[in-house]
Formats: structure tokens, C-alpha cells, sequence
């Protein structure tokens, strides 16, 4: 392997990084079965499965994908849609198993992938608290603590204690994300997320993640937006096609991203 490849797969010798492994992905592999036949309900697949009449394509979501991120790392993953981004964020947060590859993680990871994705829809805002809590792996205890403080930021009053089936989607994202950032996780992982609510709980969950990142979390960050980008991360991974494009400091990588 060349020395730029070897760059390429491991930003930490590109930036002359010297800190401790957090996150080590090492040729991981993603591939997907997909039908090519027209089934329009579970019923008729299940039929069709049984019958041994279905076809499939094979889709390759990520091919060969190394990077390492070393503790107190912003790394940004940037790329077109479908390159793959997504993807290699649910594999880091160990929601789906690679294909091929393997990914090692030395701390307590919190993703925040699909924020509320843990609701019950018939239970208040309050009893989502402790549901969505305990989903993220936090005790009773800790949030019976930290209550006071998620209802605050989340800006909710009184509705806190309505069924968040009538909530917007706004006061939603606003409720999930004051759960999830309650903490100081050793490794945050964050999918498109600061566009949660108007444009002043904006401001404010920005505010809140850039004080996660100086504290010294670790973060993944993946957005389309190459300002936030730049401001926010030391180092950027560039997906394209499920490839590593290229991986290094956040300016040059975002520099040969825009060109």
C-alpha cells in the first residue's frame, strides 16, 4: 500500500495526530440484498420466499471503508447522498453488523441518529424522559436528577406533560435532543441534527455541541453543510460511492470536496 493510501486510511498519520484510539474502522464492508421483483406487501413476499421465486441484486452500501479517530477528534464524514454516510454511522453505533471489516470502539458511545426514534407516541413528554433515557443506556436515578435540567433546555413547560402524539415535530427533536446531549459522552455520534427546531433552540443545541466538543468528547459528525463542517471538525472522512475518497484535516479535505 502507498503512502498517500495508507493517509487515506488512517487520518491520524496525515494530521500527526498523537492521541489515544477511540474509534478504529478497519475495511469494513456493507452490502445489502435487494429484490428486483414487484412484491407490494409482507403477505405476497412471504409467498413468493416460500416459492423460492425471488431475485435479488446485491448493493454494495460500503466497500473497504478504513479510518481511525483518536480521543477529543471531531471527524466530519462528508459525501453526496447514498455515498454511504449514514451507513458507516449505524455500523459505529453497532445498530447494524458489517458485512465484511470490523469496527473497535474504546468508550461509551451515544448516537444521535434518529432522534426520538425511541418514543412512545401514547406516553407525556415527561414519561418519554425516562423511556428514551433508559433506551440510551442512562439510570432512574440519573435522570430523576437531571430532570429539572432536560425539561429547561428542551423549553417545553407545561407541554411536558401532554401525550407527545400532539406535539410537532419541532417540540419532538427539542424533547430527543435535550435526552441525548444531557450527558458528556466519551463518543457522540450525530447524524444532520442542529437543524432541531426554530432558529434559536438552532443556536442553542449548536451552542450545546460546540461546549461537548471542547470538553473533550469525541465526535462523529456527519452534514452537508461544508461551513458547519469546517467550523466544527479538526478532521473530515469523504465518502463517495462507499469508497474512502479521501481523509484528512478538515480544510483540504473540504477544499478538494468543493472543487
Amino acid at each position: 500500500m502507498s503512502e498517500q493510501a495508507d493517509k487515506n486510511l488512517n487520518p491520524s498519520s496525515a494530521t500527526g495526530a498523537t492521541g489515544r484510539e477511540m474509534i478504529v474502522v478497519d475495511h469494513v464492508g456493507m452490502k445489502f440484498k435487494m429484490t428486483e421483483d414487484r412484491v407490494f406487501s409482507i403477505k405476497e413476499f412471504m409467498m413468493q420466499a416460500a416459492k423460492g421465486k425471488l431475485t435479488f441484486n446485491e448493493f454494495w452500501a460500503l466497500r473497504d471503508v478504513s479510518f481511525t479517530v483518536e480521543k477529543g477528534d471531531v471527524m466530519g464524514i462528508i459525501g453526496r447522498n447514498g455515498a454511504g454516510k449514514s451507513t458507516i454511522l449505524k455500523i459505529i453505533s453497532g445498530i447494524v453488523k458489517p458485512t465484511q471489516g470490523s469496527v473497535t470502539k474504546h468508550g461509551e458511545v451515544v448516537p444521535m441518529l434518529e432522534l426520538g426514534s425511541g418514543f412512545d407516541y401514547d406516553l407525556s413528554g415527561r414519561e418519554n424522559v425516562f423511556l428514551n433515557g433508559a433506551i440510551l443506556g442512562y439510570t432512574k436515578e440519573f435522570l430523576y436528577a437531571k430532570y429539572d435540567e432536560i425539561l429547561a433546555f428542551s423549553e417545553l413547560g407545561d407541554f411536558i406533560n401532554m401525550p407527545i402524539r400532539n406535539y410537532s415535530s419541532g417540540m419532538l427533536m427539542r424533547l430527543a435532543f435535550s435526552i441525548a446531549t444531557v450527558v458528556e459522552p466519551e463518543i457522540l455520534i450525530v447524524d444532520e441534527i442542529l437543524s432541531v427546531g426554530d432558529e434559536a433552540f438552532q443556536r442553542k443545541s449548536h451552542a450545546r455541541m460546540m461546549e461537548l466538543m471542547q470538553g473533550g468528547t469525541t465526535v462523529l459528525f456527519v452534514s452537508h453543510n461544508l461551513d458547519q463542517i469546517r467550523e466544527m471538525c479538526n478532521k473530515v472522512v469523504w465518502l463517495e460511492g462507499g469508497y474512502v475518497k479521501m481523509a484528512g484535516p478538515s480544510e483540504e479535505v473540504c477544499d478538494a470536496y468543493n472543487i
